[in-house]
């Protein structure tokens, strides 16, 4: 057994706005208040911010009177998410939380990953220059876990999950199927919650590392139009976008609070030119690119973004509310280079020795063409046999397309929508409810350009649409709540939710045997082949929930909670978990808290049933595999050790103590996390050629160019710990115009126990340093805001700490990055912010050894290997009444 390691140290747009607004539920949401701005250079992470009540889990003001209230102001940032009781701040929480402002999410970036990214020091999002799939929803991580190991609530809603399945995710994120928070506009928000505890028992299934609660702008006037444009130091990567935010009335007393954003990106290039490439040019092929293969920041086309937030109360006082979006982009990616001498399957099938030529008479059934042999020496194929060749209209070569080789590009088109609308109330007792229904998808439309299906011959396409995956999931709450007395509260509700993953057929081109298979020539789009027929299919599971919560408060300040919830999913029976968490203040403004809760994961229906065949490098083989993940109630990975998966199931413990108020606060929190049947990608196992023949009767056209498999298993097991510290200043001497922020996270992974027969040593090598070290371990942000007559300014010094890179197969020095930014008032409505992400053009350190696949710099660099990047943004925003 492997053991733990030690802890260590623009107008159409608008239209079609409207149309999703129409025949949505009108709603009162967060009854009616306006937001209450900080004072001028208070910290934006823990300073003034006007209550919170898009309660998570489904919220419920505790008030009779439903009329708009005055707009109040608060000393420090009210939260409700972690507890189902009454709202209380962040100091007061039982549990660690983050509260973060609005004016924290304009900085420079149109994808909220990427903002909290430097917001929040335990969450990652790793650029994934050549992650496949992963590439159209990158996927993120808290606390060192996988994507799906946190819940995503929008206004207290559970958010839909994305369809895409990380196959490719830098290690962490293998085979995890989260939300995609970049499809929602960062001018939507005013605000975000961040739970960093496990809370599986109060909200159900992913919440085992945490919760993001993303709260929605529910103001009723004013708004804001702002233009951003940007480039790297390099002078690529051009970005351009336009958001806009508006606050409408509905009657006296609604809203409908109306968003937009919409930008391009262009890509980056930090490559050099391969070795192998380099040769060819020097041994006079002058078809090769330079670079043959480009390493960066992928292009996002026509990214559009539209959400809406309404609300309504009416005269009984019962309020209505809901929210809708949409949101599509583009997303086109590069794969690895295929060398037109060497690359199986396609130019050659003996390693470059030969050229793989094809006889057009035998795939027709009419006999042999007798076609020349292309002997391959010193990178140059016989210039007689390959002239032969391309003279012979029976005979063919794939350099006659690709004479310098190609290099795919992988595309995808995503797709989100949702819908979700309910009403709250209160019963004759004093019972607050709250019912609502959700509803949301997410499509990834995949393609392939610049490749071929070989197997087709001098037949194939060079682009082809390889199908999609859909999720679709709807859900219905319903939320009680009741206060018995002022120190004893009460909370429960049921839950019912359903989804849906879908695999969409590709065309036939991309996924279809063709007459050259025979002749050693591979199926499918190559890189990425279609799915089939009988891959592509849809799979349905329900699930429905139990839980109540109960909070008991003490004279003297203390607070203990329990929480447990019953859920049943259709496939894995039922599953009970609880939670206990407690705050006890200690002497002046002192206190501790902590928390102990159990938690699970189930698998979702996309990673029981889907399949993809992805071309990975193998550094041990210094070549090009396809390598196949397949369901792993497959005959073939029955064969190996394949059965039913089972939901991951967690222990966690927090234990933490917080200290200051009013100018000066700061928390420390340790917490563990102990997670059994984790879901892992098993080890690769090679095909035999009865495993081959199962698996081409079982539909997968494209086995017979699979070298191994592999399939999800349940047979590991997992330790996270780490430390998270926040602290906020804003120095009384200063009047209140600095104020100075720091956060610090240190998290640790360790795989405990796993099953050696599915996650071998001798593979399993790579696979548990990825786990353990693809991910910075520590992590911190110092900030500093400061008002400058009626302008501010900002800088931000980050640090990322060391980490292991799969591609480059060794681990990387950590780095320091500096963020500024300045925002200065042109008149009361019109302000300009000019300001830098990496001002300094800090690069990670290079790839001692370049040439081997081009990447000048290691592809999981957490904060990406694009250089600094400079931008400008004018921003115009208008208050009225009414």
């Amino acid at each position: 057994m492997h053991q733990p390691k030690p802890l260590r140290s623009p107008l159409g747009a608008l239209l079609l706005l409207g149309v999703v607004l129409c025949g949505q539920a009108s709603a009162l949401a967060q009854d009616g208040r306006a937001e209450a701005r900080p004072a001028a250079g208070q910290a934006g992470r823990h300073g003034a911010e006007r209550e919170t009540e898009a309660e998570a889990g489904g919220g419920h003001p505790e008030q009779d009177d439903p009329a708009p209230p005055p707009t109040p102001q608060f000393d420090e940032e009210v939260v409700v998410v972690g507890s189902r009781a009454q709202p209380r701040s962040v100091t007061e929480s039982t549990v660690p939380i983050d509260a973060i402002p609005a004016a924290d999410l304009q900085q420079g970036d149109p994808n909220l990953a990427n903002q909290l990214r430097v917001l929040v020091p335990s969450f990652h999002v790793n650029p994934q220059e050549d992650g496949d799939m992963a590439a159209v929803v990158r996927p993120a991580s808290l606390r060192g876990l996988a994507p799906d190991h946190t819940l995503v609530l929008v206004n207290g809603k559970r958010r839909h999950r994305g369809a895409v399945i990380a196959w490719q995710g830098s290690g962490v994120a293998d085979g995890a199927q989260g939300s995609d928070i970049s499809t929602i506009p960062a001018i939507a928000l005013r605000g975000i919650e961040v739970l960093r505890d496990g809370a599986a028992a109060q909200y159900g299934s992913d919440a085992i590392a945490g919760v993001l609660n993303l709260l929605l702008k529910d103001d009723r006037s004013g708004g804001r139009v702002e233009l951003r444009s940007g480039t790297h130091a390099a002078g690529d990567g051009r970005e351009y976008g336009v958001a806009a935010n508006a606050g409408l009335p509905l009657g006296r007393a609604g809203f409908a609070n109306l968003s937009l954003e919409y930008g391009e990106t262009g890509s980056t290039d930090r490559s050099v030119q391969r070795a192998d490439a380099a040769g060819l040019i020097a041994a006079g092929n002058g078809h090769v690119r330079d670079p043959a293969q480009r390493w960066g920041a992928p292009d996002v086309g026509d990214d559009l973004k539209l959400f809406a937030n309404l609300g309504h109360v009416f005269a009984n006082g019962v309020q209505a509310y809901g929210h809708a979006n949409y949101a599509r982009r583009d997303v086109l990616t590069f794969f690895y280079y295929r060398n037109p001498n060497t690359r199986g399957g396609v130019f050659s099938n003996d390693g470059g020795r030969t050229l793989l030529v094809g006889d057009v008479l035998a795939a027709r059934g009419e006999g042999p063409a007798n076609c020349p042999t292309v002997v391959i020496e010193d990178d140059v194929p016989d210039p007689a046999g390959l002239e032969a060749v391309f003279a012979d209209p029976d005979c063919f070569s794939f350099q006659e397309l690709f004479p310098g080789g190609f290099a795919p590009r992988f595309g995808g088109i995503e797709r989100d929508v949702s819908v979700s609308g309910g009403a709250r109330g209160a019963f004759a007792g004093g019972v607050l409810w709250d019912a609502s229904v959700t509803a949301g998808a997410n499509t990834a439309d995949f393609s392939m350009r610049n490749t071929v299906n070989a197997s087709l011959g001098p037949a194939t396409p060079t682009t082809f649409d390889v199908g999609l995956y859909g999720q679709r999931e709807i859900g219905v709450n319903l939320d009680l709540r009741h206060s018995l007395t002022e120190r004893v509260h009460l909370a429960g509700g049921v839950e019912w939710r359903r989804e849906r993953f879908r695999i969409g057929l590709g065309q036939p081109e991309s996924w279809r045997q063709g007459p050259y298979a025979a002749q050693g020539f591979s199926v499918g789009s190559n890189g990425s082949p279609g799915f089939s027929p009988l891959a592509a299919g849809r799979w349905d599971r329900a699930h429905a929930a139990v839980y109540g919560d109960v909070e008991l408060r003490g004279e003297r300040g203390w607070v203990v909670g329990a929480a447990a919830r019953l859920e049943r999913y259709e496939g894995f029976g039922a599953t009970l978990n609880g939670k206990l968490s407690g705050r006890v203040p200690l002497s002046g403004s002192v206190a501790l808290r902590g928390s102990l809760g159990t938690g699970f994961r189930a698998p979702t229906p996309g990673q029981q049933n889907a399949f993809n065949v992805s071309t990975q490098y193998i550094a041990a083989l210094d070549d090009l595999v396809n390598n196949g993940t397949i369901p792993s109630t497959s005959a073939v990975a029955r064969l190996r050790g394949g059965r039913p998966l089972t939901p991951e199931r967690s222990v966690n413990v927090s234990v933490g103590a917080v200290a200051g108020g009013g100018p000066f606060t700061l928390t420390a929190d340790y917490f563990r996390i102990d997670l059994s049947d984790r879901l892992a990608l098993s080890r690769l196992f090679a095909l035999d050629a009865r495993e081959v023949d199962r698996l081409l009767a079982e539909g997968i056209t494209s086995a017979g160019n699979l070298a191994n498999f592999r399939f999800f298993t349940n047979d590991l097991e997992t330790r996270t710990q780490g430390l998270d510290l926040v602290t906020a200043w804003t120095p009384p001497s200063l009047d209140g115009e600095t104020a100075i922020g720091l956060v610090f996270n240190y998290t640790d992974t360790a795989a405990t126990d796993f099953n050696p027969a599915l996650l071998n040593p001798d593979q399993l090598a790579d696979r548990i340093r990825l786990l353990e070290e693809a991910l910075p371990n520590t992590r911190w942000n110092a900030t500093v805001h400061q008002a400058v007559g009626r302008g501010t300014l900002l800088g931000r010094l980050g640090y990322y700490g060391g980490w292991f890179d799969r591609r480059d197969a060794r681990r990387y020095r950590g780095k320091p990055i500096l963020d500024v930014e300045g925002t200065w008032p042109i008149s009361d409505a019109v302000s300009i912010t000019l300001g830098s992400r990496n001002v300094l053009n800090t690069y990670p350190d290079e790839n001692p050894d370049p040439g081997r696949l081009g990447n000048l710099y290691p592809p999981s660099t957490p904060f990406g290997f694009s250089g600094g990047f400079y931008y400008v943004r004018l921003n115009y925003q208008w208050r009225t009444t009414g």
